[in-house]
Protein backbone atom coordinates (compact mmCIF):
# COMPACT_ATOMS: atom_id res chain seq x y z
CA UNK A 1 0.00 0.00 0.00
CA UNK A 2 1.64 3.09 -1.26
CA UNK A 3 0.78 6.38 1.07
CA UNK A 4 -0.10 9.74 -0.93
CA UNK A 5 2.53 11.98 -2.10
CA UNK A 6 0.98 15.09 -0.56
CA UNK A 7 0.56 12.95 2.85
CA UNK A 8 4.17 11.69 2.39
CA UNK A 9 5.42 15.28 2.23
CA UNK A 10 2.92 16.81 5.14
CA UNK A 11 4.36 14.09 7.29
CA UNK A 12 8.00 14.68 5.97
CA UNK A 13 7.69 17.98 7.29
CA UNK A 14 6.06 17.73 10.54
CA UNK A 15 8.67 14.87 11.75
CA UNK A 16 10.92 16.27 14.41
CA UNK A 17 14.72 16.16 14.01
CA UNK A 18 15.76 17.07 17.40
CA UNK A 19 14.57 13.99 19.00
CA UNK A 20 18.04 10.61 19.03
CA UNK A 21 16.65 7.51 17.86
CA UNK A 22 15.70 5.03 19.92
CA UNK A 23 14.75 1.44 20.29
CA UNK A 24 13.61 -1.40 22.00
CA UNK A 25 15.84 -2.24 24.77
CA UNK A 26 17.04 1.57 25.31
CA UNK A 27 16.66 2.83 28.95
CA UNK A 28 15.83 6.39 28.13
CA UNK A 29 14.42 9.45 30.14
CA UNK A 30 11.86 11.12 28.14
CA UNK A 31 10.91 14.65 29.34
CA UNK A 32 7.26 15.70 28.81
CA UNK A 33 5.70 19.02 28.96
CA UNK A 34 2.66 18.80 31.56
CA UNK A 35 0.62 21.42 31.93
CA UNK A 36 -1.78 22.24 34.78
CA UNK A 37 -3.66 25.18 34.53
CA UNK A 38 -1.54 27.84 33.74
CA UNK A 39 1.43 26.51 34.40
CA UNK A 40 3.86 24.23 32.37
CA UNK A 41 6.41 21.62 33.85
CA UNK A 42 8.88 19.15 32.85
CA UNK A 43 7.95 16.05 34.27
CA UNK A 44 10.69 13.09 33.24
CA UNK A 45 9.68 9.10 32.69
CA UNK A 46 12.48 7.07 33.04
CA UNK A 47 12.19 2.82 31.77
CA UNK A 48 12.91 0.91 29.07
CA UNK A 49 11.64 1.32 25.57
CA UNK A 50 9.61 -2.12 25.08
CA UNK A 51 7.71 -1.89 21.87
CA UNK A 52 8.33 1.04 18.79
CA UNK A 53 5.85 1.60 15.83
CA UNK A 54 6.84 3.07 12.67
CA UNK A 55 5.67 5.73 10.43
CA UNK A 56 3.75 8.99 10.25
CA UNK A 57 2.40 8.88 13.27
CA UNK A 58 4.73 6.40 15.04
CA UNK A 59 5.46 5.90 19.02
CA UNK A 60 6.95 4.04 21.24
CA UNK A 61 6.04 2.39 24.94
CA UNK A 62 8.46 2.98 27.75
CA UNK A 63 8.30 0.78 30.76
CA UNK A 64 9.42 1.49 34.53
CA UNK A 65 8.61 -0.46 37.92
CA UNK A 66 7.11 2.30 40.16
CA UNK A 67 6.68 0.76 43.71
CA UNK A 68 6.70 -2.85 42.56
CA UNK A 69 3.95 -1.94 40.09
CA UNK A 70 4.55 -1.98 36.39
CA UNK A 71 3.96 1.22 34.80
CA UNK A 72 3.79 1.72 31.10
CA UNK A 73 3.55 5.07 29.16
CA UNK A 74 2.64 5.30 24.67
CA UNK A 75 4.75 8.29 23.47
CA UNK A 76 3.92 9.46 20.19
CA UNK A 77 7.14 9.91 18.46
CA UNK A 78 6.26 13.75 16.35
CA UNK A 79 4.57 14.46 20.08
CA UNK A 80 4.85 18.36 20.94
CA UNK A 81 4.64 17.32 24.45
CA UNK A 82 7.97 15.60 24.45
CA UNK A 83 10.39 18.01 25.79
CA UNK A 84 13.72 16.29 25.42
CA UNK A 85 14.86 12.00 25.25
CA UNK A 86 18.25 11.21 27.05
CA UNK A 87 18.94 7.65 26.22
CA UNK A 88 20.89 7.03 29.41
CA UNK A 89 21.85 3.18 28.29
CA UNK A 90 21.98 1.24 25.03
CA UNK A 91 20.62 -2.87 25.91
CA UNK A 92 21.32 -5.69 24.01
CA UNK A 93 18.03 -7.69 22.61
CA UNK A 94 17.46 -10.10 19.86
CA UNK A 95 13.44 -8.92 19.73
CA UNK A 96 11.43 -5.84 18.17
CA UNK A 97 8.70 -6.37 21.16
CA UNK A 98 10.07 -6.91 24.74
CA UNK A 99 6.57 -7.65 26.37
CA UNK A 100 8.02 -10.59 27.61
CA UNK A 101 9.68 -8.00 30.65
CA UNK A 102 6.27 -7.65 32.00
CA UNK A 103 6.16 -11.54 33.24
CA UNK A 104 9.86 -10.73 35.06
CA UNK A 105 10.46 -9.27 38.21
CA UNK A 106 13.47 -7.99 40.03
CA UNK A 107 17.01 -9.21 38.64
CA UNK A 108 15.02 -11.39 35.91
CA UNK A 109 14.37 -8.29 33.94
CA UNK A 110 17.72 -6.91 33.36
CA UNK A 111 18.70 -6.62 30.19
CA UNK A 112 22.49 -7.20 28.85
CA UNK A 113 24.32 -3.71 27.95
CA UNK A 114 25.58 -3.53 24.34
CA UNK A 115 28.83 -3.15 23.47
CA UNK A 116 29.82 0.48 23.10
CA UNK A 117 33.47 -0.49 20.97
CA UNK A 118 31.25 -2.56 18.13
Amino acid sequence: MSINPIMAKLAAKLQRTDLPKVKPGDSVRVNVKIKEGDKERVQAFEGTVIAMKSGPQGSFTVRKMSFGQGVERIFPLNSKAIDTIEIIRSNKVRRAKLFYLRELKGKAARLKEADQAR
